[in-house]
């Protein structure tokens, strides 16, 4: 028992916060995630850390060689600390004396987070895609596993995961390769797309579920993708042409309309309003392509849209104006509340995921108002950002941590739309990202596990001829 620890005496007291990976100074975090495991750096090599958490209504110490917090305690204390602080004092032992930091706290809020998240994981690579898949990950804990992995499906690739609105019962994957189709899942159903058809000349991508379940918007892109000598942005992946579509899915019928599909505008990513009555959208004046790539940036739009009828209204309007910023807005995501949309801004083009200088900024839709989400923006990549159920956290993709692989983030955002210090995702070990040479795309929450199997998907995806 003596053996399990060695107490802190007569540390030196040092002024500063130590210098921890993952950075968790300071975050707010919901109640129900996963221990904060941390490493403590630096240019020494130390023999020993202690960490002592003390809150007002409970405590945990941990020493040891590494700095793993037990799960049940770690549970238990965040419960008991709801709307509190929690407040880390770490000291190390080097040369065969103790240091102790500066305390920092991390702040527990009284919001709950979805049960879990879903991602694509893949090598960063540009000509060809080797192994990948879409895993899913309980928050509370460390447990992964793979919803479709392409070993499943050899020789294909795997993408555009979408939940209606955090539902693990409805689903949209997509497909690409020898077998490439649109899956979508719906309360244990399956239905196989056979998206291409003469009007319909690229895949259908980038799907959004209207709230009903009726209804998936899709975009359908021809895309290409070219590669830069001497550039900050080492790939350009770009559309040589691009529409917005709705699928309906009790009917199995397109619906289009040519405010949203027209040879003279690059339409994309769309995304419904929490109240299905409005589709927001990217959209571009079409250019030369590739020639003229850099010209490509996007106004986000929106139109009405009439669940009853399948239709869409006359008028769309301009939320986000290239004419007045010079920029490109993607990604539009509304909250579940329908105040605010937050949507990835960069100098020109749509694929940001490989544009350094590509931020996430969010847009009031009552004033009309946008303004840069500083707490969450670095000197690198943000982008694929994602709502909780209840509105109150983000999941978005960044490269701060090194500016090759895009790693998992989540953010506190409060009720006036203002976004706190992001943590990454929490790991067991603390070594996982510095070793995984893979990158996570388009996380999304879920409320629940997803109960269909990789290889139910599979099967599928492989044998259905499709619709």
């Amino acid at each position: 028992l003596t053996a399990c620890g060695e107490s802190v005496s007569h540390p030196q007291m040092v002024n500063e916060w130590p210098e921890i990976y993952p950075d968790y100074i300071g975050v707010t975090i919901p109640a129900g995630i996963a221990p904060m495991n941390f490493d403590v750096i630096g240019e020494g090599v130390y023999e020993r850390v202690d960490v002592q958490v003390e809150g007002s209504n409970g405590s945990m110490h941990v020493n040891g060689k590494d700095i793993s917090f037990p799960l049940g305690k770690w549970h238990e204390l965040l419960d008991e600390h709801k709307g509190d602080s929690l407040v880390f004092t770490v000291s190390v032992k080097e040369d065969g004396g103790w240091k102790q930091y500066r305390p920092f706290a991390m702040y527990v809020s009284e919001h709950p987070i979805d049960y879990g998240v879903v991602y694509r994981r893949i090598a960063p690579g540009y000509e060809v895609y080797s192994q990948m898949g879409i895993y899913e990950r309980n928050l509370s804990n460390f447990e992964e596993h793979g919803l479709l992995v392409n070993t499943l499906v050899p020789g294909m690739c795997v993408n555009c995961h979408t939940p209606n609105r955090t539902n693990p019962d409805a689903f949209v994957f997509h497909v690409r390769g020898s077998h490439g189709t649109t899956l979508v899942q719906r309360d244990g159903q399956f239905e196989v797309l056979k998206a291409q058809n003469d009007s319909i000349k690229g895949s259908m991508v980038y799907p959004y579920w209207h709230p009903s379940g009726d209804y998936v918007a899709f975009s359908t892109n021809q895309t290409k993708q070219m590669f830069h000598m001497k550039d900050k942005n080492r790939i350009e992946v770009f559309d040589m042409s691009s529409d917005v579509l709705v699928y309906d899915v009790r009917n199995h019928r397109v619906v289009t309309d040519s405010l949203l599909f027209s040879k003279q505008a690059f339409e994309t990513f769309p995304s419904f309003s929490p109240d299905g009555k409005t589709l927001y959208f990217s959209s571009s004046v079409a250019q030369k392509m590739p020639i003229d790539y850099k010209k490509v940036k996007y106004n986000i739009c929106s139109i009405s849209f009439d669940a009853e009828t399948g239709r869409f209204g006359t008028q769309v309007d301009t939320l986000f104006s290239v004419e007045q910023t010079g920029k490109t807005g993607t990604f539009p995501r509304v909250s579940p509340d329908g105040k605010f949309l937050a949507f990835t801004e960069a100098d020109y083009g749509n694929f940001t995921i490989w544009h350094k200088e590509a931020d996430l900024h969010l847009l009031d839709l009552e004033t009309k108002q946008t303004k840069p989400l500083d707490a969450l923006n670095s000197d690198e990549t943000e982008s694929y950002h994602m709502w909780s159920s209840n509105g109150r956290w983000v999941v978005f993709s960044s490269r701060r941590l090194d500016g090759l692989y895009t790693r998992p983030f989540i953010a506190y955002m409060d009720e006036e739309g203002n976004a706190h210090k992001p943590f990454l995702l929490p790991q067991k070990s603390r070594d996982y990202y510095t070793s995984l040479m893979k990158s996570y795309n388009v996380p999304e929450f879920i409320t629940g596990e997803v109960e269909v199997s990789g290889y139910q998907l599979s099967q599928v995806a492989k044998q259905s001829a499709g619709i």
